[in-house]
């Protein structure tokens, strides 16, 4: 393979295992970094001595943390429910500057489409509403980060008011602040018709991190309008997209975040080495198609 550095987005069902037992798969199968979901150092269920012994673990087995996945969505009618999410990024951003990790904190705006409970955009609030509260969010979070040196890496999503690469340049240009990147997920912009490679070449350096997963469809409902299917089976130009970051010099990790959920649990059998392993497979055909 080429001297990129993949990692792994431990969700799936790696919250059933010790952090001993998925840092140690995920080296031998050849990963070089591993991606923490929010449950493995959430400051409101684990503790200082906890959160440092993920870092360790993580560490004693060979590989570095590719970013800290935290997650929150900012767009809530209700402001005490607001508050109480950008406070749980504060702390959170507080916990990962202790362990001086150096990855980025994996952010996006809201509203979440999958959650029932999320305000529409349209219909329940206005866009510009929507605006306001992940300014009001992101003028306590840009800030604090620059603090502590902890970099930010937001990250477009289907639905959410942040989606494609306009709509997270809107956000960005209005903060103008290097702790505030980009986590790159071709998956999304692809939904919307963005050129994957062009976007690339445009955020250049504030691409703080990269998600590889594939996609196919149109926005709208996952499962009815489009998925994210095994990589290399959907619509991103692969090739295109690793000429690209080589071109901007992209040097950070590019992780992994599985998410063919139905091929998962039927052919893989709920098995997230299975998946982790299967998805290496991939990109080094990817990788050699490149080449090629």
């Amino acid at each position: 393979m080429t001297g990129r550095k993949y990692g792994f987005l431990a969700k799936l069902d790696f919250d059933k295992l010790p952090v001993e037992q998925v840092v140690a798969g995920l080296a031998q199968i050849g990963y070089q970094a591993v991606s923490w979901p929010l449950a493995r150092f959430d400051p409101r269920s684990t503790t200082a001595a906890g959160r440092q012994h993920v870092w360790q673990a993580t560490r004693q087995a060979g590989l570095a943390v590719s970013e800290w996945v935290v997650q929150q969505d900012y767009v809530h009618p209700d402001k005490s429910i607001r508050q109480a999410r950008i406070s749980l990024t504060q702390n959170v951003l507080r916990a990962v500057a202790a362990l001086e990790a150096g990855a980025p904190v994996n952010l996006f705006t809201g509203p979440a489409p999958w959650d029932r409970a999320a305000p529409r955009l349209g219909k329940d609030l206005t866009e510009g509403e929507a605006w306001d509260m992940v300014r009001a969010a992101f003028d306590q979070l840009v800030p604090l980060a620059e603090t502590l040196g902890v970099p930010l890496a937001l990250e477009g999503v289907f639905g959410h008011l942040a989606h494609d690469y306009y709509t997270t340049l809107e956000l960005l240009r209005h903060y103008d602040s290097p702790y505030l990147g980009l986590n790159f997920d071709p998956s999304h912009g692809l939904l919307c018709g963005n050129d994957i490679p062009w976007c690339i070449r445009q955020w250049g350096k504030r691409i703080h991190h990269v998600h590889l997963k594939d996609a196919v469809g149109r926005p709208g409902l996952p499962g009815e309008s489009f998925i994210f299917p095994l990589l290399g089976e959907g619509e991103v130009p692969w090739p295109e997209m690793f000429q690209a970051l080589d071109e901007i010099g992209y040097s950070g990790y590019l992780t992994v975040e599985f998410e063919s959920f139905t091929y998962y649990r039927q052919i893989l059998r709920n098995d997230p080495l299975a998946a982790a392993r299967l998805s290496l497979d991939q990109l080094r055909l990817l990788e050699a198609g490149q080449r090629s």
